[in-house]
């Protein structure tokens, strides 16, 4: 994500750690969803109604706008591109404030944000995913997962580059305690509304903010380069999360502290970022290869397998064998070739090359439709033939050529 987050209120700690930093299970992690643990993120967000008791003042107004920017930024550019990425390098007294300020937001402490964002990126809308609309749905990657004691168990030896700071691990160990000052500060600046509109507003819209890039930035937007997942560019998301909503661009490149690639893709975190480097509180800054923005590097051989076993599953499999079966109806030349490639799936797959159905996509075809979704790259022939590859093989099993059973219509 960029901006992958739970809602530090809604998840209980019952997990605990060894001294090596892992987590240590005492019971078998399911995919449940704990209800009761819902308890106290419910309570936040009906605490967010208080407004209609206090009402709204220019303060409390003021404080609850602020507070949105500012801890949105502390959690993109601190939490997502520092912690999770090391997008750019900071001090350690830095360091430290950028994970106090991100824990403000009461999203849980700042090493299980990161591991967790981490866990995501390797596993990005995979059944491995802690949070993928793909395969769990729209509302579990958005909030759901936050409930479920088998998700959002992060492993903690992904994290030891900063858990080796006792500071981080004291913030970790009390992930609420920023939050608690935050919500009393704004009591004794604004009152009851500095409470309910300053802090508790500001927090569930915080909330659902962050949770839309787990959620709608692998749903909604435009797929620019071929990462392999979901992942999306949307404009307004990135308005409303300070840059998170290129994320298309950040999944292609996940260690450009810059997603906005292009000059007209607003990312207000890496221009805050920027400035503050202009004074030396933040320094090398990375930014994406002129190569990669321009899709122009060969992708991974990982990728290309995902992308092409993606792409093959679009095509309606069981449609085009039922075609193809009445196509060579009553004819016994498809008995011949059933005859010919009993022994493996690779005669299989050469024989309905050389079918040349008029029913089966081409590598053609298939190729137009990884160029209608992605900007050009030099591995889209590879990922179309391999494509192709999977598509002949997949029907070949439906048409049963490399068994003795009689294909299904």
């Amino acid at each position: 994500m960029s901006a992958e987050a739970i809602a530090g209120s809604a998840s209980s700690d019952v997990h605990s750690h060894g001294t090596d930093g892992h987590h240590h299970d005492h019971d078998e992690p399911h995919n449940d969803i704990i209800y009761p643990a819902m308890i106290p993120f419910l309570m936040v967000h009906a605490a967010a109604l208080g407004v209609f008791w206090t009402g709204f003042t220019t303060t409390a107004v003021v404080l609850c706008v602020s507070l949105y920017l500012i801890r949105m930024w502390a959690l993109t550019a601190g939490f997502h591109r520092y912690f999770s990425h090391r997008s750019y390098k900071t001090s350690r007294w830095f360091q430290f404030f950028l994970a106090f300020l991100g824990q403000t937001s009461a999203q849980k402490g700042v090493l299980w944000w990161a591991a967790t964002h981490r866990h995501h990126h390797r596993h990005s809308d995979t059944p491995e995913d802690v949070h993928s609309p793909k395969h769990a749905g729209f509302w579990f990657s958005h909030v759901g997962w936050i409930f479920s004691p088998q998700k959002n168990e992060p492993d903690y030896s992904t994290i030891q580059d900063f858990a080796k700071y006792p500071e981080i691990r004291f913030l970790d160990r009390h992930p609420y305690f920023p939050a608690v000052m935050l919500a009393v500060a704004c009591f004794l600046i604004a009152g009851w509304p500095g409470l309910f509109v300053g802090f508790f507003l500001s927090t569930v819209l915080l909330y659902h903010g962050v949770f839309a890039i787990n959620s709608v930035a692998h749903v909604v937007g435009k797929q620019r380069y071929v990462t392999a997942d979901d992942s999306r560019n949307n404009w307004w998301l990135a308005l409303i999360t300070l840059g998170e909503g290129w994320h298309n661009n950040h999944h292609h490149y996940q260690s450009s502290t810059r997603q906005g690639f292009y000059w007209w893709e607003i990312d207000i975190s890496y221009y805050v970022l920027k400035v503050l480097s202009w004074f030396g509180l933040v320094w090398d800054l990375r930014a994406p290869p002129k190569a990669i923005v321009e899709g122009e590097q060969r992708l991974g051989q990982k990728v290309v397998e995902r992308v092409a076993s993606e792409v093959a599953g679009s095509f309606q499999v069981e449609q085009i064998a039922r075609e193809v079966q009445q196509a060579w109806a009553n004819k016994p030349t498809l008995e011949e070739i059933r005859a010919r490639v009993q022994q493996t799936r690779e005669d299989a797959v050469t024989h309905l090359r050389e079918l040349q159905v008029p029913h089966v996509p081409t590598l053609d075809e298939i190729r137009a439709r990884l160029k209608e979704r992605y900007i050009d790259n030099p591995s889209i022939d590879q990922i179309a033939e391999r494509a192709h590859e999977i598509l002949l093989e997949r029907l070949s099993h439906h048409l049963q050529l490399d068994g003795p059973q009689t294909a299904a219509g």
